[in-house]
């Protein structure tokens, strides 16, 4: 299924359960929102979001400290789920997704290869998953993360029963 189709669908689910989703996002460069804003009607459940690239934007955009502690590094399980908590509280969505990683076409400064990326939802339910692509085309990474993403909203979304 392509990204706009299931950018679709989300929202299409969304709305028929009047649920919202917030985004906080980093090396997909804000691919996900796109995806998800690409669809007619998304005012109705798409409630913001931003690209947490830097220390600077997790502290100015989430109001994270620009230190965490080393569990909960940029680019791991621990740092997506604080992410996708945060994000979700702070808009007072529904559903909060996250995404960190290291696209290419080297890897982070954490050790992980390029094409490492952990995502993470926060809602009624809640999931987190690491990919490695094993590739170092920057793009495509971006691509397969935002892929990866959408997947993983979709799963926790059908996996829950509609919030009342």
């Amino acid at each position: 299924m392509n990204l706009h189709s299931m950018a679709r669908d989300l929202g299409a689910l969304l709305k028929e359960r009047s649920e919202t989703v917030a985004i906080s996002e980093s090396s997909t460069g804000g691919l996900v929102s796109a995806a998800l804003l690409s669809v007619p009607g998304a005012s109705a459940y798409f409630l913001g979001g931003g690209v947490i690239y830097t220390g600077a934007a997790r502290h100015a955009l989430l109001d994270l400290p620009a230190e965490l502690p080393a569990e909960t590094r940029s680019a791991s399980e621990a740092y997506a789920s604080l992410c996708a908590r945060t994000v979700r509280h702070k808009l007072g969505a529904t559903w909060g997704l996250a995404e960190t990683g290291a696209t290419g076409p080297t890897g982070n400064r954490y050790g992980d290869a390029a094409g490492h990326c952990c995502l993470a939802v926060a809602g009624p339910e809640e999931f987190v998953i690491t990919l490695e692509t094993g590739s170092d085309d920057r793009e495509g990474n971006m691509w397969a993360f935002t892929q990866a993403a959408l997947d993983l909203l979709a799963r926790a979304i059908d996996s829950s029963s509609p919030v009342s």
